[in-house]
């Protein structure tokens, strides 16, 4: 987290300040802003995979008192307008496409304005999991489901209990029960009540329209700002066929005993 008060500069309300976040995923946040903050992420990796990166910010839902722009060579490309509420609403770049401009406007009482964002770096490979923006909803592939085995987030065999939907949000929830956790990251899954169950939430498209429904899937995806995202979730007898198919023929990309 990294905090900032542009109560400190009030004399000099023109001020830019420069900000470096060494940090793959963290937040910002700016209390009563004035002047400008320009954001420099600098992760610890090399600098010559940074054009293998994609760059995602998250709004706070009740920030204000500042525009986001998108700033490359001293040209602005507005991101996030001041008092936009677009709720969830995520904005993903590559990483050579600019860095982050963030103009405090002006205020009749600063005191009241917090100005904040979560953001994750990632390599675009991930980047276009989570953002199939042509369709969002298609239906995995083969191979697709395979490869989303080895390298999601997290790999369950479970049902949908239920599903909740989330107009304002434009999502689903789908309210999952555990029959076996093959991986997962962050703690998707909890342990609940008397009996020891898993269950978990996993988010997605309201578009998709997921439903409840009999039987088991392979659920997997990635984590985004905390949260778990839908990726490939073939029904699991249709996962044990392809799996057994790509073992036969020695093409499964990695084990995982999908009994």
């Amino acid at each position: 987290l990294s905090s900032s008060s542009g109560l400190t500069h009030e004399s000099h309300r023109k001020d830019v300040e420069q900000v470096y976040l060494r940090c793959s995923e963290g937040s910002i946040e700016w209390m009563y802003p004035t002047g400008a903050l320009i954001v420099n992420l600098r992760p610890n990796i090399s600098p010559a995979s940074y054009k293998h990166l994609t760059v995602c910010i998250k709004p706070f839902k009740d920030s204000a008192g500042a525009n986001i722009y998108l700033e490359k060579t001293g040209e602005l490309k507005l991101l996030v307008r001041d008092g936009d509420r677009s709720p969830s609403r995520v904005y993903c770049f590559g990483y050579d496409q600019g860095g982050l401009f963030v103009e405090a406007t002006p205020q009749q009482d600063i005191s009241r304005k917090i100005t904040g964002f979560q953001y994750e770096l990632m390599s675009k490979g991930v980047a276009a999991d989570l953002h199939t923006a042509s369709a969002p909803c298609r239906p995995c592939s083969d191979t697709e489901v395979l490869l989303a085995v080895c390298t999601s987030d997290f790999v369950i065999r479970g049902s949908i209990q239920n599903v909740t939907n989330e107009a304002e949000e434009q999502e689903s929830i789908i309210h999952v029960g555990v029959n076996k956790l093959y991986r997962q990251k962050s703690k998707v899954l909890q342990l609940t009540g008397e009996s020891g169950n898993w269950r978990g939430q996993i988010k997605t498209l309201l578009e998709c329209g997921v439903k409840p429904g009999d039987g088991d899937f392979l659920f997997t995806g990635r984590m985004h700002f905390g949260e778990a995202r839908l990726g490939c979730a073939p029904r699991f007898k249709d996962f044990q066929r392809m799996y057994k198919e790509a073992k036969d023929k020695g093409l499964n990309p990695c084990e995982i005993g999908p009994d």
